[in-house]
């Protein structure tokens, strides 16, 4: 070979050999430092959300038992609404019948007192009924009437009416009192005459009429 076909080898010293390791592990170093840090920050992102998602867990589920609780109490609320809407049903139902019972107590009070008096003044009237039979044409007779006229105004005004079937008349034995069958020239069964007239007040028979029945003649 000749010295033209020589080829330069650079021959690279010690030193220089040191100094391209040294740089080497440098950068080695580096790149596993950059490496380290970026997981422990990924580890600290996750654990934050991990407990993030716990804490919304925990709130969740006390706002669900919140409601579940809310709905319990609204549903006790609701029944006890309905039960004093049907107790106050049956306050009003009952206070209404009691006021209907109370009216028609004093309506048959009054009816029971006013009756008492009929049965104490109607006797009256029928005994000046039987003076002016006695007395007739005497000096007494024009004052018994006017009496019994005014009496018989009072009786009015208290809704009583006299009883005084007409001869021939059917017997009512609701209104009527059979004191005795006679001969009559009326209907068989039918009223002869009144002895003493009763009296009704409203649809009360308050005393019956005493009458006499015709029989029969054969």
């Amino acid at each position: 070979m000749s010295d033209d076909d020589a080829v330069d080898v650079e021959v690279e010293s010690p030193d220089d050999a040191a100094a391209d390791a040294a740089s080497a592990n440098g950068t080695a170093e580096a790149t596993g430092g950059e490496a380290s840090g970026g997981s422990a920050e990924g580890e600290a992102l996750a654990a934050a959300v991990a407990e993030h998602d716990e804490a919304l867990a925990r709130e969740v589920a006390e706002l669900e038992a919140e409601l579940d609780e809310t709905r319990e109490e609204l549903l006790e609320a609701e029944e006890e609404v309905e039960e004093l809407t049907s107790k106050l049903a049956r306050v009003k139902a009952d206070f209404s019948n009691y006021k209907q019972r109370a009216k028609r107590k004093q309506e048959e009070i009054r009816e029971r007192a006013s009756e008492r008096l009929v049965e104490r003044i109607t006797p009256v009237r029928n005994d000046l009924l039987r003076a002016l039979d006695q007395e007739e044409g005497s000096d007494l007779r024009p004052g018994v009437e006017s009496t019994l006229e005014k009496f018989d105004e009072v009786l009015a005004e208290e809704g009583v009416e006299p009883i005084a079937p007409e001869p021939g008349d059917e017997v009512d034995p609701s209104r009527h009192q059979v004191m005795l069958r006679v001969e009559s020239d009326q209907p068989e069964g039918t009223v002869h005459e009144v002895y003493e007239p009763g009296y009704e007040m409203g649809d009360r028979v308050v005393s019956e009429a005493k009458v006499t029945v015709s029989a029969d003649e054969s």
